[in-house]
């Protein structure tokens, strides 16, 4: 059975809008950094289309999970991934490190950093 954790990385790489709201408290606190820009939510609908599929929009296709590592900090949850990405550009690479906090089964804390998508030759 997969963790919490790791329900949301699987539905972010699915591009799971349902799954990804399923695991997200509805008032989740979330801040976020990209290699351009720093980003805030305050509800799951708001970090799911307004942040999540911003970063991985619909025409960018995960293909693998290439590696999915969980471990703890105290009493928060660390979480890196790395996918292999398809977008229109050609095949990219896209990781991220997340620490969270989880309560009645789902997220409702969130700090992310992404690498960006880095471009494999």
């Amino acid at each position: 059975m997969r963790t919490v954790a790791e329900r949301f990385v699987h539905a972010l790489a699915e591009h799971n809008r349902a799954d990804l709201l399923g695991v997200l408290a509805p008032d989740v606190d979330f801040r976020g950094m990209t290699p351009g820009r720093f980003w805030e939510a305050g509800t799951a609908e708001d970090l799911v289309d307004g942040v999540l599929f911003h970063w991985i929009d619909a025409h960018d296709v995960v293909r693998q999970v290439l590696a999915l590592d969980r471990d703890w900090m105290v009493d928060r949850e660390h979480v890196s991934y790395r996918f292999s990405v398809h977008t229109p550009d050609g095949h990219h690479l896209v990781e991220q490190q997340a620490y969270l906090m989880v309560d009645d089964g789902r997220i409702a804390w969130l700090r992310m950093m992404c690498s960006g998508f880095r471009k494999v030759d």
